[in-house]
């Protein structure tokens, strides 16, 4: 009698999968308008952000872009309130988020995550030609500057062995400009932000290697659109493999962070 329920469970399960993998038309809906609508906030740099002439731009955006080249859809961005972004998303405005967000337990509860296609968190950051510090280990005892108010003052609290004072600043920049001058020996910022920084004043900075934190960026997707998400990344794996994300990361950040291998 065990035996017969363990194969009729089975049976069901079975079942259940197949009627919900032929429910899931989210790729045949997608490519049969020839669009994909994409939800964001477009104000958020370097991911996606308005030039003064209001013409959109970013990371995600030159990605997506190539995505829907590659896939044959035209891409419609729709910019959104981020605080009610999931809701739109559920309500059908879109098809998916790609903006930066970051990947949480909170989050997956609520929506379907690609893969990481970037590695956000909070980095350490010195001064190019520094030969002291080669690690965010190295710290202790040092002078490490953060942006107040950020995520970065809590990580600077929890390296070990602890910086001898953490500077607190009301702007990135100001941090970045005392570690050009010597006041400091690090700053400790948002990956995402500090890079793109970085790549606006080339030879000045350099990044420590590995991550004091890690937040991982992810596309959001409907929790039953699986065979647009897979779409959308075996579309994604074929540019990190063909040297395409690599491309667009240095362009936006003078480096390609968007290798699982260098996480």
């Amino acid at each position: 009698m065990k035996r017969l329920l363990v194969i009729l469970m089975v049976a069901m399960m079975l079942a259940f999968a197949v009627m919900a993998q032929a429910s899931d038309d989210s790729w045949n809906k997608v490519k049969d308008s020839g669009k994909l609508a994409i939800g964001l906030d477009d104000a958020f740099p370097p991911m996606g952000f308005r030039l003064d002439d209001g013409k959109l731009v970013g990371f995600d955006i030159d990605a997506a872009e190539e995505v829907g080249k590659r896939l044959g859809l035209k891409i419609v961005w729709q910019p959104t309130a981020w605080d009610g972004v999931i809701h739109s998303l559920n309500s059908n405005k879109f098809d998916c988020i790609w903006n930066g967000m970051t990947i949480t337990a909170e989050r997956q509860a609520k929506v379907l995550f690609s893969k990481p296609y970037i590695m956000d968190g909070q980095i350490a950051v010195v001064a190019m030609g520094n030969k002291e510090v080669k690690s965010s280990k190295e710290l202790g005892g040092k002078i490490v500057g953060v942006q107040k108010g950020s995520p970065a003052l809590e990580a600077a609290k929890s390296l070990k062995p602890a910086p001898v004072e953490i500077r607190e600043y009301d702007t990135n920049p100001k941090a970045f400009l005392d570690l050009e001058a010597g006041r400091i020996s690090a700053v400790v910022v948002d990956n995402i932000a500090g890079r793109y920084y970085m790549s606006t004043r080339p030879g000045k900075y350099m990044g420590l290697p590995g991550f004091i934190s890690s937040e991982p960026f992810g596309i959001a997707f409907r929790m039953n659109d699986k065979s647009l998400e897979e779409k959308v990344q075996s579309t994604i794996d074929e540019m990190v493999a063909d040297g395409t994300m690599g491309k667009i990361s240095r362009k936006w950040f003078g480096e390609d962070i968007t290798n699982p291998a260098k996480w």
